[in-house]
């Protein structure tokens, strides 16, 4: 265990995917944890598993980030029981399937309410505390289409957009107020094999399955504890996603074709049918807590189709900026 005995770290969305394995992160690197989540016995079976296994100290803190007084309960909680907040981790996401006019309104505006309110809730309570230390951290988990965007998720891609937005406008605010030591840092993921896909609502008609590559959230844990301990102001999880993030911003139209037509051929099924559901947007389901979601197969036939996509957008990035050269070069010699 290293000898981070003396941070504390707050976690939202604790209860399964990102959030339970950073929980298991941090615990293993000694930190103090506050769990918070909606279903309080995911919550108590994951500090009773850290406790036993790390020694640690665990405060349980069900909590439901829309709710602006329970976050700031949250917060003050800790610095009761702990004295300060080192590290806040804003990793509670609801997602929600289907074309625009296919979503419901209630549950669209839920999803951005849980996502964008949420993370404003957990980083404007955060910042308080750290205001006043003058040190600390937060990390707000968007996504790697918050940068490259994807069809029928619209709430959850404009949620996470606003995510990202959010992180810079906070270091910019920061930055003028001369606090040097306290940080915002924004991940970025990409198809992360969690629960999420399973929880998420779905009113497409066709069952969801996640668009390879996909990546252990332990990995995604791994590169949280890394920001907290060098904050940077972003970080992509798995190289698909940054490959994404480049490719959206050197040619953005061809970007939208080919996630457009990933999206259509493997993330939305054309073979499985899906019922409606509401999955855990407005309220939690009762499933099995944990931080995997069983998409580990996916991964390495997808390895390939990753790589082709980077080259041909790689060549499409040569060709256009070949293509502008030229133009500059004819209009000097004009």
């Amino acid at each position: 265990m290293a000898a981070e005995l003396d941070k504390v770290v707050v976690i939202t969305g604790a209860s399964s995917g990102v959030g339970r394995a950073c929980a298991q992160e941090f615990a293993a690197r000694g930190y103090a944890l506050v769990l918070a989540a909606r279903r309080a016995h995911a919550l108590e079976d994951l500090a009773e598993e850290c406790r036993a296994r790390y020694g640690i100290r665990v405060r349980v803190a069900p909590t439901d980030v829309t709710d602006v007084d329970a976050v700031e309960q949250l917060a003050q909680g800790c610095v009761a029981e702990f004295g300060r907040i080192d590290v806040w981790l804003n990793s509670a996401a609801v997602a929600a399937f289907g074309a625009l006019d296919e979503v419901p309104r209630d549950i669209f505006r839920q999803v951005m309410d849980v996502n964008v309110l949420g993370c404003v809730n957990g980083a404007r309570a955060a910042l308080r505390v750290m205001r006043e230390q003058r040190t600390g951290t937060v990390v707000n988990v968007s996504s790697v289409v918050g940068a490259a965007v994807v069809p029928y998720n619209t709430p959850y891609v404009l949620s996470k957009a606003a995510v990202r937005a959010l992180g810079g406008s906070l270091r910019q605010e920061l930055r003028l107020a001369g606090l040097d030591d306290v940080h915002v840092c924004t991940l970025l993921p990409a198809t992360m094999d969690t629960p999420f896909f399973r929880h998420a609502a779905n009113y497409s008609g066709r069952a969801v399955t996640p668009m390879a590559p996909v990546y252990t959230a332990r990995r995604a844990a791994r590169t949280v504890v890394r920001l907290a301990e060098r904050p940077r102001r972003e970080a992509y999880v798995g190289p698909a996603g940054r490959v994404l993030g480049i490719q959206s911003k050197l040619t953005p139209a061809f970007a939208e074709r080919v996630l457009a037509h990933q999206m259509d051929r493997s993330h939305l099924s054309r073979t499985r049918s899906a019922a409606p559901t509401d999955g855990n947007v407005v309220r939690p389901l009762d499933d099995v807590a944990s931080s995997d979601g069983g998409w580990h197969g996916r991964r390495r036939t997808a390895v390939r189709r990753a790589g082709a996509v980077t080259l041909a957008a790689g060549l499409t990035a040569v060709g256009l900026s070949a293509r502008r050269a030229a133009r500059g070069r004819g209009r000097c010699r004009g």
